[in-house]
């Protein structure tokens, strides 16, 4: 399954399970949208982070953005203080973070904090941690600020959407010990 199909099924349990939630999202980025940020981050998205994006484009809408933190975006989706990011999000989060010469530190490439290779696309609004699609290969990772950088956690956004999907499973059954569905929204203990 790729990463629109899995994407699709997280957010046919969203719009079954937790109806509110899911109305709250917006919808897709434009290819125009996804050329002029590539051309002002000066990197090509990985073909399933495109995708993905033209499915949802997550960014808040511009009155709830707040620029006192580094990202912004829909609180409580997919999990209590981190959240997908829209475009506008992304390229933030990716000034942030690039560094020159293109990897963090430049003495040892092999075991990087940060690669500009590496597209975020969840985050905590302090851009302390969170996941990226690195644009080689697909292959979704972690960092954390001050510990080292998990390259390779899922193979791709595709199995990555798949643990999302089930984890909603589990939060509709009443089988997740930290959520539960409440009014139609997502509500996080």
């Amino acid at each position: 399954m790729g990463a629109v199909e899995s994407w699709s099924r997280v957010m046919d349990l969203l719009r079954q399970h937790a109806p509110a939630t899911y109305a709250d999202l917006p919808g897709p980025a434009t290819e125009e949208m996804l050329a002029a940020a590539e051309e002002r981050m000066g990197i090509a998205l990985h073909p399933d982070l495109r995708a993905w994006l033209l499915q949802n484009n997550l960014d808040l809408p511009e009155e709830d953005v707040d620029d006192d933190v580094a990202c912004c975006g829909f609180e409580g989706f997919p999990d209590e203080g981190i959240f997908f990011l829209g475009l506008r999000a992304i390229e933030k989060l990716y000034a942030m973070r690039s560094v020159p010469g293109g990897v963090d530190p430049q003495d040892d490439p092999d075991d990087p904090f940060w690669r500009n290779e590496w597209i975020p696309f969840l985050s905590d609004q302090d851009g302390w941690t969170g996941k990226f699609v690195d644009v080689r290969d697909g292959r979704v990772g972690r960092w954390f600020i001050g510990t080292a950088t998990n390259a390779e956690e899922y193979a791709s956004l595709a199995d990555y959407f798949d643990t999302v999907a089930a984890m909603l499973t589990r939060i509709a059954e009443g089988n997740h010990p930290n959520c539960t569905v409440t009014e139609g929204r997502l509500v996080w203990r």
